[in-house]
């Protein structure tokens, strides 16, 4: 396994912190990227601040590729100053990217609390196509994905989430992984209009804490809580979840707290 690697200055609005961002590619080296290929804050960050977010150093942003069996993965590394508190990987939904406002939100929250936010672009979505294919090998790439970001930072607790599709691979995958937690964000119990099509099965089993952010207007449906699974309805959300990203942050802030003091 190879990586390749650059490094250049950025700078967070928010703090005014001034970061360094890398260009690195693990496994196959590949052609090399623009530096402006690079992703800065200032093409990320939601238009809403969180207390949480205008308070948050950055260190260091880093763009990785990781070499799967599906294909490449793009993994956009948000580091904290000072030692991580965990490792919190983010990913889309189906066909999406992870710059939408509820992952972005969530990542804020994280990267407050200590953690090295990563935002994975799924390698279906690197090239090209818009829906996931095979749940076996999406799942199968994502255990790629994690195990080539826990190299990078060994012995840190790891929480994952995603939105939507995303939501169930992050679900589905995080016993295999190792996790100590999963974020779920609009979680699809089922097919618009089919119930009876239910993917609750695809829920952590317990005891594996669990937060599932749905809103109240999803007609993907609402996942039920339970032992290990706290559910929050958000009211007035579609499953876009595209509004009042402060609230998602806060309340993803609150779970990651008290499941850092829980795994201290």
């Amino acid at each position: 396994m190879s990586v390749n690697q650059r490094r250049f200055p950025v700078k967070c609005p928010h703090s005014g912190q001034r970061a360094v961002a890398e260009v690195a590619t693990v496994g196959e080296p590949g052609p090399s990227r623009p530096r402006s290929e690079a992703i800065p804050w200032h093409l990320v960050e939601t238009e809403t601040e969180t207390e949480s977010q205008t308070e948050t150093e950055i260190q260091a942003e880093t763009e990785i590729e990781i070499e799967t069996a599906a294909g490449l993965a793009r993994v956009t590394v948000r580091e904290p100053a000072g030692e991580p508190a965990c490792l919190l990987v983010l990913t889309h939904g189906a066909g999406g990217t992870p710059d939408s406002a509820d992952v972005l939100a969530v990542a804020g929250a994280g990267l407050a609390l200590g953690a090295v936010a990563a935002l994975v672009t799924q390698p279906y979505v690197v090239r090209g196509a818009r829906a996931p294919g095979s749940a076996d090998k999406q799942d199968a790439a994502w255990a790629e994905i994690i195990a080539a970001l826990r190299g990078r930072y060994p012995g840190v607790p790891l929480i994952q989430g995603g939105r939507s599709n995303g939501a169930r691979v992050v679900c589905r995958t995080a016993h295999a992984v190792g996790a100590r937690g999963v974020i779920a964000l609009a979680f699809p119990l089922h097919p618009p209009g089919h119930p009876e099509r239910s993917r609750a099965a695809e829920l952590p089993p317990q005891p594996m804490p669990t937060l599932v952010l749905n809103g109240e207007r999803d007609p993907f449906g609402i996942p039920e809580g339970g032992a290990g699974i706290r559910v929050i309805v958000l009211p007035g959300q579609t499953h876009a979840l595209s509004k009042d990203p402060a609230t998602i942050g806060g309340a993803a802030g609150e779970w990651i707290r008290g499941l850092l003091n829980r795994v201290a």
